[in-house]
């Protein structure tokens, strides 16, 4: 009970700061739309599905990137120390990646609506499912993400170790993602992307047991 009431007011606080400055969701959506703009201006149009989808997924993860690692490199450490003393690191770590769920759920809904709207040459024949697998691809990049964010803000030079870090974990999950959404994008049935569902559904749970596990131990240096 004490864990959700410092997980709500934790993330209430995290609403309230982006609320106010507005600088995280501003940025990362001018970075998405200027990038779609951008590529559409050097490809016109996309008639190839493969390239259409491939193209997309290239777009979330760097923009993920660029939103979700705000979350604990741009702390100060009077900021980390005023967590510190007012919650638990399991309520931190969770209101942290909740709160990165929710916002790049947001910025994915509007990034994929802009896309496919400018990019009219193609649209998924199953666009219910490519949207789910945006929405599992934003819950995906926000756990890793959130977990590697954590561990490079305990060290120097936090944005090149979080580039490091990341490599090899998010790859996998881009590959499950790109072959569901290429199953949305071909229009076959839901029962055939059980699989990746799965897989991305473990890789998800198994990130954020691992982080529950270790940011306690990273949080009290």
């Amino acid at each position: 009970m004490q864990l959700a009431k410092e997980v709500k007011y934790l993330i209430h606080k995290e609403i309230l700061l982006e609320w106010r400055s507005k600088y995280t969701i501003n940025g990362v959506l001018l970075y998405m739309v200027s990038t779609i703009f951008t590529c559409y201006l050097s490809f016109v149009s996309l008639g190839d599905k493969l390239i259409w989808n491939a193209l997309f997924w290239v777009i979330m993860l760097f923009s993920s990137i660029n939103g979700v690692s705000k979350s604990f490199l741009q702390e100060t450490k009077g900021q980390q120390l005023y967590s510190y003393i007012l919650a638990s690191p399991a309520a931190v770590l969770i209101s942290k990646t909740f709160y990165n769920t929710l916002l790049m759920i947001l910025l994915t809904t509007v990034a994929l609506g802009f896309y496919v709207m400018v990019f009219d040459t193609f649209t998924p024949p199953d666009l219910v499912m490519y949207y789910f697998a945006v929405i599992l691809g934003s819950i995906s990049f926000s756990t890793v993400f959130t977990m590697v964010s954590a561990i490079a803000s305990k060290a120097g030079n936090g944005g090149m170790l979080m580039a490091i870090l990341s490599f090899p974990i998010i790859i996998p999950v881009l590959i499950l993602l790109i072959r569901l959404a290429k199953n949305a994008v071909d229009g076959l049935p839901w029962d055939t992307s059980y699989d990746e569902i799965g897989m991305l559904v473990i890789v998800n749970v198994m990130t954020v047991a691992a982080s529950l596990i270790l940011f306690p131990y990273l949080w009290r240096d």
